[in-house]
């Protein structure tokens, strides 16, 4: 059995997404959900109190006001860990979306492949064209050539990263160090010699899509720096939400029962 771990932030038609695709894909004697709503103050968390089936934390707007958002993210997902009582625990995010029940089973398999292996899920789940591949293969081929490279360190990410609850406790400072969410965890989880595999984007695609940033492109004035909620990419991001899978899903309300 394992626990999803779910931060929540002012993305009511995501959150409704995210969670009845949960709910169409999945057994439920082998879930449990805490949601963590991060003091959103609109309909996404009145939504996450009408559901039976999930564990809700809302958390006090004078605790969260202050925080940039990756520390309100990683807070979260701290917050609940707290609470995790089972052998695995899976961060997710609430742009994530479920297409196939087989995803747990698909999961479970891969980090039960060995004791040794710490946790599974993905870098970036996206795919890229292969002209956009190319293009930065050459990039990154150049500036290594000049001098300007400088290796990325790669680490499971929180949209999808599923971890043994027992390692992350003993072995790990959580989420919420100062770090991007999961990073220091990969960190720390090598270090002690543990294995942390990165699952094929064509594999776990099968599975699951994250729509990237979406949160921010929904909510641009939480971090304008980053330029995400430009017009292009909230309208990239409405045909994704507009796809009849997903149109289908979000008009089923028996889902929330």
């Amino acid at each position: 059995m394992l626990t999803v771990l779910l931060p929540n932030y002012k993305t009511p038609e995501l959150t409704k997404l995210c969670l009845r695709s949960l709910r169409k894909n999945s057994d439920f004697s082998r879930l449990r959900i805490l949601a963590v709503d991060n003091a959103s103050g609109d309909e996404s968390v009145r939504y996450l109190r009408s559901l039976p089936w999930i564990e809700l934390i809302e958390r006090d707007p004078a605790e969260v006001e202050k925080l940039p958002p990756p520390e309100m993210h990683s807070t979260a997902l701290d917050l609940a860990l707290r609470q995790v009582d089972t052998e695995f625990v899976l961060s997710l995010h609430t742009d994530t979306i479920l297409l196939n029940p087989g995803w747990l089973d698909y999961l479970m398999k891969k980090i039960g492949r060995s004791e040794k292996v710490a946790g599974v899920g993905s870098w970036k789940l996206e795919r890229a064209s292969p002209w956009k591949q190319a293009f930065k293969q050459a990039e990154d081929g150049l500036r290594k050539l000049f001098g300007r490279g400088r290796e990325e360190f790669r680490f499971l990410r929180s949209h999808c990263a599923l971890y043994r609850t027992e390692l992350l406790r003993k072995h790990t400072r959580g989420f919420g160090d100062g770090e991007c969410a999961g990073s220091s965890i990969h960190k720390c989880l090598l270090a002690a010699g543990y294995e942390l595999d990165f699952l094929p984007v064509g594999e776990l695609s099968r599975y699951m899509v994250h729509l990237n940033h979406a949160t921010l492109i929904l909510n641009p004035e939480v971090c304008p720096a980053r330029r995400t909620g430009t017009p292009k990419a909230f309208r990239m991001l409405r045909r994704k939400m507009d796809t009849d899978l997903f149109a289908d899903i979000l008009r089923d309300d028996s889902l929330d029962r």
